[in-house]
C-alpha cells in the first residue's frame, strides 16, 4: 500500500506563487509515475502534470510555462511549482501514484490518490 500526503495550498492573489508538496510512505519501490491532478467545483478530475521514472515531465497545455513538476527519490516526495498563478487554476489538487506492478503472471492495477489541498487564487 501506498499512502500520499499533500501540503502547501492556499490562497493566493492572481501571479503569484505556490509550491505543492506530495510525501509518499508505505510500497514506495512499487511507484511507478506520479503526478498532480486537480478539481474545480462543477468540473471533472484533470491532470496537471506528470513525472515519470526517468525524470520527464508531462504538462496539461493550461499550465505549460507556469508549473513546473519534479521530485526528490531520497524523500519520497513530488512537488510542484506553481509560478503566475490564475484564477482559473482554483481547484482541490491531489497528488496520484501508479503502483501497478506484476504479480507472477498477472499485472495488478493500483492508484493511489493523496487527500488533496486547496488551492485558490484570487482576482
Amino acid at each position: 500500500q501506498v499512502q500520499l500526503v499533500e501540503s502547501g495550498g492556499g490562497l493566493v492573489q492572481a501571479g503569484g506563487s505556490l509550491r505543492l508538496s506530495c510525501a509518499a510512505s508505505g510500497s514506495t519501490s512499487r511507484i511507478n509515475a506520479m503526478g498532480w491532478y486537480r478539481q474545480a467545483p462543477g468540473k471533472q478530475r484533470e491532470m496537471v502534470a506528470v513525472i515519470n521514472n526517468d525524470g520527464s515531465g508531462d504538462y496539461a497545455d493550461s499550465v505549460k510555462g507556469r508549473f513546473t513538476i519534479s521530485r526528490d527519490n531520497a524523500k519520497n516526495t513530488v512537488y510542484l511549482q506553481m509560478d503566475n498563478l490564475k484564477p482559473e487554476d482554483t481547484a482541490v489538487y491531489y497528488c496520484n501514484a501508479d503502483g501497478s506492478y506484476y504479480s507472477g503472471w498477472r499485472y495488478l492495477k493500483r492508484d493511489y490518490w493523496g487527500q488533496g489541498t486547496q488551492v485558490t487564487v484570487s482576482s
